[in-house]
């Protein structure tokens, strides 16, 4: 399985440690606020609203270098939003995985 990084966040802070602690601050901030209302969605049975949150949850997995799960995530986007649950557990690892990264910053 591919494995989070800050290659991403390093080329476009460059030499800016600054900038780049506000890049993590915020994704530190926001990613459990989004992985809690696309669940809340999602239990809720809101697909069209837990599709919104995927949506905004898969630039951050590709912000960490995460191609496969951000492919993984883009089809899982377009499911939910035709109201399709399919592959929810791949999805879940990937929210783990760079869930447990972001908290190891």
């Amino acid at each position: 399985m591919e494995q989070p990084n800050l290659t991403y966040i390093d080329q476009i802070s460059g030499d800016d440690d600054e900038f780049k602690k506000k890049i993590i601050t915020i994704i530190q901030k926001e990613l459990p606020l989004e992985i809690a209302a696309y669940h809340k969605s999602l239990e809720s049975q809101n697909y069209k609203n837990a599709a919104e949150y995927v949506h905004k949850l898969k630039h951050k997995i590709s912000i960490f270098g995460l191609e496969k799960g951000y492919d993984i995530t883009n089809e899982y986007e377009t499911d939910l939003f035709n109201g399709i649950i399919k592959s929810p557990n791949e999805f879940e690892s990937i929210l783990q995985l760079i869930q447990r990264f972001v908290n190891s910053l």
